[in-house]
């Protein structure tokens, strides 16, 4: 019950070190939507060079989930994603993480990766399959599955060679559970109060979630966390 709903980005951050570590040493990679370059510390064997579009403040529109605090300031290029001013084939690799549901046309980012990455270049990507609203107005999409990625990456000459689900139906429910103090403070008018009561309920009920995933065979088809995405470019998208 500790754990059950609590491991989306420890898990996520694990499989992107690692992944990392596959990439040839002194390999250049873009960190595509980088914001805060938060992993720019898994590249140390890599060229790194972080792009954004460098304008969500952290307060954004003062609706739903908003980070406060957002520091841009060491960004090494400033564009849209779709249309990075770097020369075709320049990139050994792109990660682009949790950066999906932010973008209103986000195909045209994949588009923009063919056109950026050599040949068997390696694309690292992870966005979620269900998101609450945050870092608005620049949330777009609540999620991506697996026929997303599929379909679209196949599109753009793109061969899937790892496509991995991030905790199951069970874990998600149980994360979202775990919010429901926060919210409802945010969200009730103070007549109803997240009480004793209340607690133990979501403690069974956290038990029980963690039972059930402990158990689980395959829920992960209809609900998780996100998904793990590594890829390799094989062919040229004609323009």
């Amino acid at each position: 019950m500790k754990s059950v709903g609590t491991q989306n980005q420890s898990n996520r951050e694990a499989w992107l070190e690692n992944t990392l570590k596959q990439i040839p040493s002194n390999s250049r990679i873009l960190d595509a939507g980088a914001g805060e370059q938060k992993y720019k510390n898994f590249c140390p064997h890599l060229n790194y060079i972080s792009q954004d579009f460098a304008q969500y403040n952290g307060e954004g529109d003062g609706k739903a989930l908003q980070t406060k605090k957002w520091d841009i300031s060491n960004l090494d290029i400033i564009s849209d994603i779709t249309s990075i001013p770097e020369p075709d084939a320049s990139f050994d690799a792109i990660m682009c993480i949790e950066v999906f549901e932010h973008l209103p046309e986000p195909i045209l980012a994949i588009k923009e990766f063919n056109r950026l990455l050599k040949p068997e270049g390696h694309l690292i990507l992870t966005a979620p399959f269900c998101s609450l609203t945050h870092m608005a107005p620049y949330h777009f999409y609540s999620g991506y599955n697996r026929y997303f990625y599929e379909k679209h990456l196949a599109d753009y000459g793109f061969k899937i060679i790892e496509l991995t689900e991030n905790g199951n139906f069970f874990e998600y429910i149980a994360q979202e559970l775990r919010r429901l103090p926060s919210v409802e403070k945010d969200y009730t008018d103070g007549a109803v109060r997240f009480g004793l009561i209340d607690y133990i309920a979501q403690r069974w009920l956290l038990r029980t979630l963690e039972r059930s995933s402990k158990n689980d065979h395959g829920s992960k088809e209809l609900l998780n966390f996100g998904f793990h995405v590594h890829a390799v470019k094989e062919w040229q998208r004609l323009q």
